[in-house]
């Protein structure tokens, strides 16, 4: 079975393809438009000389921006970086998307980038520190690998075509990609930057293996915040009657959120089934039914 055989590669009813734009076509278009600008542009104004990863970074910190920009650009002179890519991308990020849900696959699309992008400036600075301010990285190679990753951590014996001809498991298909780069990366490898591909592959399985949830990562912070910025009068004092640590206000807030987040996880089960959950979906889940018992002990 191949990738004409899987479910998303089917036709669906008309409309639909408008009616869902998913983040991964959000991406490959953002990627599209940069190559055509970078194409149109390239005697006035080369977007890729603005938006790739210097190596010399580290000495110019006020263009950090680099690091996120860099994914989303491909050489010009060479098409084909950019269509495999994006293939890659089309291929196994909706199946991804799937699982993670839109919000939080962008969020794992961009760390992805940044983890790349800065395990190749290290490997720069490292090995070649005299090269490096006449180096530079663009791609998306780094996070297309961190996809790949979680689709074969989810799916490793899913059929893929090798090549588009040689019929192979998921799993092997990674153990291909990782070996390869870990060599191009010990022996050089020219002009492919094998250290960020093996970086994000390296994300990718931490993610899926650990249950990561970025988006939770950006809840605690926000809570912390709150909590840190609670307003203390003047006349308050030790005699004072000891007050809630969270208002009612914050705490009905707290509520809406993980409902918010219940509604998405259900809505995953509907579509991709229970074993489709992470250990801290599951997790979730668990903290709402104990939510609703304190609530119906009261």
């Amino acid at each position: 079975m191949g990738f004409s055989d899987r479910g998303y590669y089917r036709s669906e009813p008309s409309n639909s393809f408008l009616q869902e734009w998913t983040g991964v076509l959000t991406i490959i278009v953002a990627n599209i438009a940069v190559w055509v600008a970078n194409l149109l542009g390239a005697n006035e104004f080369p977007v890729n000389r603005f938006l790739a990863l210097e190596g010399d970074l580290p000495q110019h910190l006020l263009k950090a921006w680099e690091l996120v920009t860099y994914g989303f650009v491909h050489d010009s002179q060479n098409p084909w970086h950019l269509v495999f890519n994006m293939l890659a991308l089309w291929f196994f990020g909706r199946e991804v998307e799937e699982i993670m849900g839109r919000a939080e696959f962008f969020r794992f699309y961009v760390t992805a980038i940044v983890l790349a992008g800065l395990a190749w400036l290290v490997s720069v600075q490292v090995g070649q520190p005299l090269q490096a301010p006449r180096m530079f990285l663009v791609g998306a190679s780094g996070a297309v690998m961190a996809v790949l990753a979680v689709f074969i951590w989810y799916f490793p014996r899913q059929t893929v075509l090798l090549w588009g001809v040689l019929p192979v498991p998921a799993w092997a298909l990674g153990i291909l990609y990782f070996v390869s780069d870990v060599q191009g990366a010990a022996t050089g490898g020219g002009n492919v930057a094998h250290v960020a591909h093996v970086a994000g592959a390296i994300f990718g399985l931490l993610y899926a293996w650990r249950g990561w949830q970025l988006g939770e990562l950006t809840n605690v912070l926000a809570t912390f915040r709150r909590r840190r910025m609670r307003v203390v009068r003047p006349d308050d004092d030790a005699t004072s009657p000891r007050q809630p640590l969270a208002p009612p206000r914050e705490a009905s807030r707290l509520d809406a959120d993980l409902q918010q987040e219940v509604d998405r996880i259900l809505e995953k089960i509907s579509r991709s089934g229970e074993s489709s959950l992470t250990p801290a979906e599951r997790d979730t889940l668990t903290q709402a039914s104990r939510r609703l018992k304190e609530r119906s002990r009261s």
